[in-house]
């Protein structure tokens, strides 16, 4: 059979899907100067292929099937299989329509599918809920497969094939490196090396789909070696939450990609406080070039309650500095608008922020998921019906202290006082000159001030 994979390219603003938010997506719709600028970086950097799809192209391909992907056009075949989002349902299912209208069978997988299958089923054949490569398997081998279709989780990671990125993606076998940056222009190759994730954070939703499990590190490092055989000097994207979660294995990883001499650049996600000097100097050595992480808030109180574990402020000052020696990229993530956030809790962790100096930092509104812990305790306070503005960046809960104005405001406070402040460009330079640093952090004040001014006269306006 001729089979469709189709991981559509969003529609309205930047629009990330796959693993991003756990598979529900986000959508970037740019609201101020600064973030015009971050949704063009965004744009360039972060259209990244599905690594869900390259593993179903993988196992399809293995069954004997012809596959085909396509991130937009209608294609002939027998039957389709849709990465779904939450951000953009709308244009995933009016695809789905005029597919079907084509005689092609149509199917939904991923995490919004999983969790809202009522959004996709009247527009599909079948609805795919949990990791999909169990009911694309029985696809594969002849089942026809309708309705809701239930799917197991992988229990063996390591016997899944490795992703066909022939299959799915166009690619360049070279990509384009931009000084400072980390990650080359057109993203690089994603890669789990597990599935979930072992904290409890109520507002995440990267743990509600399946259990935590990770590969072997045999595995992992054979899917490396394949991806430098086939690519020169790839830049490997790992997508687990918490890559650094077991140090041993971190580093046995490390060891297994110096002994086999793989050339590769790598990325990964995890917690500061599992992070160490001697551990990031081992992650360099073997490729490291960028690290993201969630700081989400200055209060520990406000962590707490939402089921995250603090790191203490020194930790965290400690990694990202030595990381900048290293030249190793850093992107921070904060989450504003906490249920006892308010004005000055917000502003504190913005001035964080700007403080601790990481390359990067994504800002989003505190948004509550379907299925999380975080989703059954704010339902009721959720005032928007529209799926698609669940984007991370739209208000959609009434909020006790904010109203949904003052909160995107402080949003735009944010991405406004991180990189518009004076001595940004010269620590994304690496600059190390103290008297230049020292005079820009004085200009810092003084913009903060002003912008601080502004901020107070909108937000009146707002009220």
């Amino acid at each position: 059979m001729r089979m469709i994979l189709a991981d559509l390219r969003g529609r309205g603003g930047i629009v990330t899907k796959d693993t991003v938010v756990g598979g529900y997506g986000s959508r970037l719709t740019p609201f101020s100067k600064v973030t015009r600028i971050v949704g063009r970086f965004k744009h360039r950097f972060h259209d990244v292929p599905s690594v869900t799809m390259g593993y179903l192209g993988a196992l399809l391909a293995a069954d004997g099937h012809e596959v085909r992907s396509t991130r937009g056009s209608l294609v002939d075949g027998d039957v389709a299989v849709v990465l779904s989002s939450l951000v953009d349902y709308r244009h995933e299912t009016s695809w789905a329509r005029r597919m079907r209208e084509r005689g092609v069978r149509v199917g939904f997988v991923g995490l919004a599918a999983s969790k809202l299958p009522e959004l996709f089923l009247p527009h599909a054949d079948f609805v795919v809920t949990g990791e999909p490569e169990e009911a694309i398997r029985r696809l594969s081998q002849g089942e026809r497969l309708a309705g809701v279709c239930p799917s197991e989780p992988v229990p063996d990671l390591d016997a899944l094939p490795f992703p066909r990125w022939d299959l799915v993606t166009d690619r360049p076998s070279h990509a384009v490196g931009v000084p400072f940056s980390g990650r080359p222009l057109g993203g690089g190759f994603p890669l789990l090396a597990s599935r979930s994730c072992p904290e409890f954070c109520t507002y995440c939703p990267h743990r509600v789909l399946a259990p935590y499990r990770s590969r072997s590190v045999a595995n992992v490092v054979d899917e490396l070696e394949q991806l430098s055989d086939r690519y020169h000097k790839p830049y490997v994207i790992f997508r687990d939450p918490l890559f650094t979660q077991d140090r041993e294995r971190c580093e046995e990883l490390c060891q297994e990609i110096r002994r086999r001499r793989l050339r590769l650049r790598f990325e990964c996600e995890t917690r500061l406080d599992r992070l160490d000097p001697a551990l990031i100097d081992v992650l360099y050595a073997a490729g490291l070039r960028t690290v993201s992480f969630g700081v989400e808030s200055v209060s520990a109180a406000t962590l707490k309650r939402v089921g995250r574990r603090p790191t203490p402020e020194t930790h965290q000052r400690t990694i990202v500095e030595h990381c900048h020696r290293r030249g190793i990229v850093t992107a921070a993530f904060y989450v504003l608008g906490f249920l006892d956030d308010d004005r000055d809790s917000i502003a504190a962790t913005i001035d964080y922020a700007a403080d601790l100096g990481s390359t990067f930092a994504q800002f989003k509104l505190l948004t509550p998921y379907p299925a999380t812990p975080l989703w059954k305790k704010m339902a009721p306070l959720v005032t928007e019906q529209d799926w698609e503005r669940f984007d991370g960046y739209t208000p959609v809960f009434s909020h006790p202290h904010l109203s949904g104005a003052e909160l995107r405001l402080l949003l735009g406070a944010a991405y406004t006082r991180f990189y518009m402040r004076p001595s940004y460009p010269a620590r994304y330079l690496r600059v190390r000159n103290r008297r230049v640093l020292d005079v820009l952090t004085h200009l810092d004040h003084r913009v903060a001030q002003r912008q601080e001014r502004a901020l107070l006269d909108m937000m009146s306006a707002a009220c």
